[in-house]
């Protein structure tokens, strides 16, 4: 094992920092002197404020995010101290004083901290600035609320660095897409978010962090356990974080493949997943003796006809009213047709509404605290909508297929009776041989699901010219 290479302190005498693979030898040495409290003038100070620092290290080109970002600072001084380590062009730094004199600490990143990564320079000088023992560092897009400060500065009263999980709001479509990565991270290795919280204490003993590195947040979880370090990620410890612009994310693709690079074991996983279904299908299909058989069966799943099957209840009696008249007009094709583009209306509906209701609750006017638990719920109820729908819809059900929609529905529906109790009444509609008690009362069952149908469509028009009217 290589000695520990010597980096550039954070403050104080120089001390030695191991290297991410190494393990520190000897005692620590002693934390150099806290340097003099300087603090900003602070106004709406609140009595139980946190110690706590919150360093932002920065470095911004132009100013078109500065009136966002000076609200949110200006929320969390009141609850924290807040240091800016800033590294922009004069000019901009210049207004960036202006508009947060009087609110945080405004700095520029030590001219004695060298390094080729600027974020790692102002987070060297934040934490020698720090007035606090527990540190938050966050990224500019990283967006703390109270309870996620309090939580923090809680864990780091037992653990040296705490992780927390970033999560975006609002989404745009790329931020669904780093959404799935994210949560894959999560499920195979772990998710290295924008936002850190450090002691103090043992990131001077350890001597800060190499800043010559391209993952900085990667590097300092690395230093913090080669020192020897706790660490806490809590999985439900959620910070919100602001999507980037859609160019700055394609941009972003070459440098988060080398991230994938850094992590092979995820790497590898990730790309195991296609080929180890498809292996898993052809293994199955192999030592069931049926071979490929079950390809051609799901292409004929449609030729089962049941009357738990709305549109093809609704079938089923047209064709017994047209054996009245002598005819058999074979509605249960049409009627199942029309169901399917019912359900490509609804879906579109449903979509729309829950991407009205999402643009209305990030309208920053009404961010409020208790709104933020609002918006999975009106994901996830519209997810479950559209799922009860196409189980409602579809050309063939089975009663178990009712209970598919309940996980969903389960935690964002207000009232449950609408789809519990249906949901029970079909579960005891399956037999212990798996056979269905539908199969013996075909023409009743249709009847009954039609009525069902009609008195369901009227009562929704009613309730809709009452809304209306």
């Amino acid at each position: 094992m290589s000695a520990p290479a010597r980096r550039r302190p954070v403050a104080g005498p120089p001390v030695a920092a191991p290297e991410p693979s190494a393990v520190a030898a000897g005692p620590v040495p002693p934390e150099p002197a806290d340097p003099p409290a300087v603090r900003a003038p602070q106004r709406g100070v609140r009595p139980d404020r946190l110690p706590v620092e919150y360093v932002l290290p920065l470095r911004w080109s132009d100013d078109a995010d500065l009136a966002e970002l000076t609200g949110y600072l200006r929320s969390i001084a009141a609850l924290v101290d807040v240091t800016v380590v800033d590294g922009s062009p004069p000019e901009v730094f210049a207004r960036h004083a202006a508009a947060w004199r009087g609110v945080l600490r405004h700095a520029a990143p030590d001219p004695a901290v060298r390094g080729v990564n600027g974020k790692v320079r102002g987070v060297l000088t934040g934490v020698a600035m720090a007035r606090h023992e527990h540190v938050v560092i966050a990224d500019d897009d990283v967006r703390y609320d109270e309870p996620g400060l309090r939580a923090v500065h809680r864990l780091l009263d037992t653990a040296d660095l705490v992780r927390p999980q970033n999560y975006f709001d609002p989404l745009p479509w790329h931020a669904w897409w780093d959404t799935g990565r994210t949560l894959l991270n999560r499920a195979l290795a772990a998710d290295y978010p924008g936002t850190l919280a450090v002691r103090r204490s043992t990131f001077r003993a350890m001597g800060g962090y190499d800043p010559d590195v391209l993952f900085e947040n990667l590097e300092l979880i690395r230093t913090v356990r080669a020192y020897g370090g706790t660490e806490a990620a809590p999985a439900g410890l959620h910070v919100r974080r602001l999507p980037p612009t859609a160019a700055h994310f394609r941009g972003q693709r070459v440098r988060q493949a080398y991230d994938d690079l850094a992590q092979p074991v995820r790497l590898l996983t990730s790309l195991a997943v296609l080929p180890g279904v498809l292996a898993a299908l052809a293994a199955t299909s192999a030592l069931s003796g049926l071979g490929l058989g079950w390809i051609g069966g799901l292409a004929r799943s449609g030729d089962s006809q049941q009357w738990t099957s709305p549109p093809t209840a609704v079938g089923f009696v047209v064709d017994y009213l047209g054996e009245l008249t002598g005819r058999r007009p074979s509605a249960v094709p049409v009627a199942r047709t029309v169901a399917l583009v019912l359900l490509a209306v609804l879906l579109g509906v449903l979509w729309w509404r829950a991407w009205s209701s999402l643009r209305r609750l990030n309208d920053v006017r009404q961010r409020v605290h208790r709104l933020a638990a609002a918006r999975p719920r009106v994901v996830l109820f519209g997810a479950g909508l559209a799922l009860a729908a196409t189980v409602a819809l579809a050309p063939v059900f089975h009663p178990w297929y009712a209970t598919w929609p309940l996980a969903v529905l389960a935690v964002s529906a207000v009232r449950t009776t609408w789809f519990v109790l249906p949901s029970a009444v079909a579960a005891f509609l399956t037999l212990p041989d798996g056979t269905t008690v539908a199969r013996y009362g075909k023409a009743p069952g249709a009847i009954a699901m039609t009525v069902l149908v009609v008195a369901l469509a009227g009562w929704a028009v009613r309730a809709r010219r009452t809304r209306t009217g």
